[in-house]
Order: C-alpha cells, then structure tokens, then sequence
C-alpha cells in the first residue's frame, strides 16, 4: 500500500508503463537503473487516474493492484490502447479475488475507455496512426466512463490553434469511438462484464 493508505482499509491502483526496445521502428533504448523518463511517468499517471475514477477503493479492501502496461508494438495511441486493456485487466484480477473481496458489482461503477481524436490537413481522424499523430495539427486523447462521463482530455494545438466548433467536433467523434472501444472491452470480457 501507498504510504499514506496503510491503515485506512482502502485499495490502490497504479499503473507501469514500458515500451519496450522492440515496439519501434528504431530501437527505443530501455530505462536505465529504475529511472523512468517524464513520459513514461506521466502516461503512467493517467493509466491510474483512469482507472480509480471507476472504481471504488474503498471496497476493494487494503491491497494494491498494479497494472503493468508493456507496450510490445507501437503505432500511435499507446496510452489510450493501455488504459483500454488496464480496465480488461483489472476485471481478469479481481475475479480472480472474488472469494477474498465483495461482489465485484460493488467494486465497478463504470466502465472506462480512451481513444485519440485529431486534426490532419484540417480532418477530424479517430485513433491516429503514428504518421497521423506525428502530423496532426491538433491532438487530443480522450477518456471517458462507458455511460459518457469525461474522466480526461488532453489536447493540445500542434504549431496551431483550434476552435471551439472544431474542438466539439473532435469529443463528438471520440466518444463515438469510446462506445466502440467499449463494446469490444464488453466482448472480450463476456460474462465477466461486471455492468449489468
């Protein structure tokens, strides 16, 4: 448990990040002695907000869940395809703990997913590739609860400026590709979906 948890009965949940040295075209070098570069650090906290925003700690009793994200092929999106696969994930471990925690409906509020939006060439484009990413003039990724709640939104105008219109325009688009990143999260837990 985090220090300042020990004690108060409540769970934890916290992401690691990699990519690994053979998810490039060029060879990404790996993270030397434990020291995990700022970007790394960074994705990694939005894996665990995203996660404990759906979930409710305080029933998961005082235990830490780590969700290890090692990202094997990399081509654009990697945050979002990580938060994707963290919430199959922590669905798989906490089955695996039903007989040592409370019914997992009483753990889950929510699903959550994340995808990427963008503007390339002035075009809205849903989960970029990394050519496309690379390119954008603006990026933004978005993560979003199964029933349509925002839990983040990062974007941001590559040596560029966006509009409102355009902005909506964007979070229109990504939560429609949210809803289809949750029906195959939905799929691929079959009756292990805990939101019924």
């Amino acid at each position: 448990m985090p220090p300042f948890l020990v004690g108060k009965g409540k769970g934890w949940m916290s992401a690691e990040y990699g990519m690994l040295p053979g998810s490039t075209n060029t060879r990404k070098a790996r993270d030397k002695a434990g020291k995990v570069d700022g970007r790394s650090v960074e994705i990694q906290r939005l894996i665990g907000r995203s996660l404990r925003a759906i979930f409710n700690l305080d029933k998961l009793g005082e235990r830490t869940l780590w969700i290890d994200c090692d990202v094997l092929e990399a081509d654009g999106g990697t945050r979002t395809a990580s938060i994707n696969g963290a919430f199959v994930a922590v669905i798989d471990a906490l089955h695996s703990l039903k007989d040592q925690i409370p019914p997992i409906k009483e753990i889950v509020r929510d699903s959550v997913a994340a995808i990427s939006v963008g503007l390339l060439d002035d075009v809205e484009l849903l989960d970029l590739e990394y050519v496309e990413d690379r390119d954008a003039e603006v990026d933004l990724n978005l993560v979003m609860t199964g029933s349509g709640q925002f839990i983040e939104v990062q974007g941001t105008g590559e040596e560029a400026t966006f509009s409102r219109s355009q902005l909506d325009r964007l979070l229109k688009l990504g939560s429609a590709g949210i809803a289809g990143v949750t029906a195959a999260q939905k799929k691929a837990l079959g009756p292990a979906w805990p939101l019924r």
